[in-house]
């Protein structure tokens, strides 16, 4: 599936929050409507592993990035957060 695949399926999307992800967002003080605001229009959707992809929405100066199970129904959101360092991260200026 592709990047604007995805952008289809995440906008209209369920998507399950695991224990895990839940923990290291409340640790990271990052809200779960955060997440599905970058999920719901993500600027970059790329590949991680078979199965899992990354979420990334510039968000207040921050890059937020949300990882994705999408071999699962629903989604898996299995762990999310902020960093300044965007040009890292980003494959797009």
């Amino acid at each position: 599936m592709d990047s604007g695949a995805f952008e289809q399926v995440f906008a209209a999307g369920q998507f399950l929050f695991t224990e895990h992800a839940q923990q290291q967002m409340a640790k990271r003080q990052l809200t779960e409507s955060v997440a599905l605001q970058v999920l719901h229009a993500p600027e970059e959707i790329l590949p991680v592993r078979e199965g899992r992809v990354v979420a990334q929405a510039l968000l207040a100066g921050y890059l937020v990035r949300v990882f994705v199970d999408v071999d699962r129904n629903p989604f898996e959101v299995v762990t999310a957060y902020r960093t300044s360092r965007i040009d890292r991260y980003r494959s797009r200026p």
